[in-house]
């Protein structure tokens, strides 16, 4: 097929033009944007505490907002890109955003007075989270867009795109953590910010060389008002009975005004789930006596079966959050237990700062997602029969076993951190040095690496497959909003530990050991 072939397809949403074409680099895009974006998170807390001299408390407390507003903005991101600008213009607009952003961040450190540069500081800073809401629910999948499901060759290679795309991911993170956070801190703030901006500038040239070979979806409005039709269509008929009262089912989900017609093609089957949503596709005495059909009243199989792909996918959404929280410990608790650990390598003076063996956590994931995808899969495809291995649930529920292993054995290092504490009198004293190497951390930030690997990409991929056509990006935000609710839950399972202990005159140092038991607990509960 000519790769400048223009195809023009339908579906539940309506009509929409495909421009087939060879696959793009859009993901120089992501790691672009993935590197700006810990580039200016991962050293936050040390530029508000020590450029502006904020309280430790309060530069946390405006690092948790900030990263909270953040992981919100995609679901507004992504209802824009999928009822009216489509993807391709959201990530243009997104990323000009973003970069405007960078570069307002770095003359806030660079050429602002400083009696003014924390309200420029901030203003930079939700400017970056506007952006990143219309970014990131819309790259990943304007990327696997590209993909013609169509053909059986890349039909194959969308689930190993996934797998790739996470790992492209990581090395723009790993890579911001290494390289950015080291001239942040010994070159200047303001080269700092400035490669950030450079990065992102380079990375939109780079995508807006391919513009014209982009396969594009036109937006044909809210999707969220296809679910409230059935939603209001199954509240007016639910006294009306398929077997007793009914004229057939509505198949046809196009603009036809006529009511009756039979299967088309393209047909979402017919599924016993939630079945009283069914009622929203019967016709009845009414809908046969009409004219128009009233969409409020009368709906088609394909959106009635649209409506309930998305409930299934709500308890997906609800037991991923007990793994967010898991994956919240990272750059909070775990870096906290570090900070407190004897931190020189071998015998020489050198302190590892608490926060950089984060990288062991990128350095699995970069390590663990080749072998993934060249040694796992091949291997477990012989013995299962299904081309990606296993299917992308029993990935998720790998990644999640993971997960809890992660904090049984961040609850067992923390135990003897508390125990060697105890025994030399440094129970009371959150500050002092235990004599216990942080190297021990290594376990648990290895397992954390090796969960991502299967429950991070399994979502991403799920969210995309299962979400209907015309609300992929929302798919992408909503998965993106686990990591955000997780950490809103951490915090607050957090709170109520340090409430327990000091209801119960118990050590600081109790507290996460308190956490890390408690998060492990209700892991295995909701596994």
């Amino acid at each position: 097929m000519d790769s400048s072939q223009a195809l023009s397809m339908t579906n539940a949403y309506g009509n929409r033009d495909i421009e087939k074409q060879t696959k793009p680099s859009k993901g120089v895009v992501e790691m672009g944007e993935r590197f700006a974006y810990y580039g200016v998170a991962g050293n936050l807390i040390m530029y508000l505490t020590t450029v502006l001299g904020q309280p430790t408390a309060t530069a946390a407390k405006n690092v948790n907002i900030w990263r909270g507003v953040s992981s919100i903005f995609p679901l507004f991101g992504a209802f824009v890109a999928d009822s009216y600008l489509g993807r391709f213009k959201t990530i243009l607009l997104s990323t000009i955003i973003y970069l405007m952003g960078l570069i307002l961040l770095t003359l806030s450190v660079t050429k602002i007075p400083f009696q003014h540069c924390q309200t420029v500081f901030f203003l930079a800073l939700y400017i970056l989270s506007v952006g990143e809401g219309g970014h990131k629910p819309c790259v990943q999948t304007f990327a696997a867009d590209q993909f013609d499901e169509d053909l059986p060759e890349e039909k194959a290679a969308k689930s190993s795109f996934f797998n790739w795309w996470y790992l492209g991911i990581v090395v723009g993170a790993t890579t911001a953590i290494l390289v950015v956070i080291y001239v942040q801190d010994y070159v200047g703030w303001g080269i700092g910010f400035g490669m950030l901006a450079v990065v992102v500038a380079a990375a939109l040239g780079l995508f807006l060389v391919g513009k014209g070979s982009y396969r594009r979806e036109v937006p044909v409005g809210s999707p969220f008002t296809r679910v409230a039709q059935v939603l209001v269509a199954a509240a007016r008929k639910w006294r009306v009975s398929e077997t007793r009262e009914s004229y057939g089912v509505w198949f046809d989900d196009s603009n036809s005004e006529d009511v009756g017609g039979g299967p088309k093609v393209g047909t979402l089957a017919r599924t016993n789930q939630f079945r009283f949503l069914d009622k929203a596709m019967i016709i009845d005495e009414t809908d046969k006596s009409s004219k128009t059909r009233d969409p409020w009243r009368l709906c088609s199989v394909n959106q009635v079966e649209e409506v309930k792909l998305i409930l299934r996918l709500v308890p997906i959404w609800l037991t991923c959050l007990m793994f967010a929280v898991v994956i919240a410990q990272l750059s909070t608790y775990f870096t906290k237990q570090g900070s407190t650990m004897v931190r020189t390598i071998g015998s020489s003076h050198f302190q590892v700062p608490a926060a950089s063996i984060q990288v062991s956590t990128g350095l699995t994931i970069l390590i663990a997602v080749p072998l993934y995808d060249r040694l796992f899969v091949p291997i477990s495809r012989n013995i299962t029969g299904h081309p990606t291995g296993i299917t992308m649930l029993q990935r998720m529920g790998i990644g999640m076993f993971l997960s809890i292993l992660t904090m049984v054995v961040s609850a067992l290092v923390e135990a003897k951190r508390v125990k060697i504490a105890t025994y030399h009198g440094l129970i009371n004293s959150p500050k002092a040095i235990v004599p216990i190497s942080i190297w021990w951390l290594l376990p648990q930030y290895i397992l954390c690496g090796l969960s991502d690997v299967f429950t991070i990409v399994g979502l991403q991929e799920l969210f995309y497959d299962q979400m209907p056509e015309g609300m992929r990006s929302m798919g992408a935000a909503a998965h993106i909003s686990i990591v955000g609710m997780g950490s809103f839950l951490a915090a607050l399972l957090y709170r109520s530990c340090r409430s327990l202990a000091q209801s119960l005159a118990m050590s600081g140092l109790a507290i996460i050991l308190i956490g890390h038991v408690l998060i492990a607990f209700i892991g295995c509960w909701q596994g």
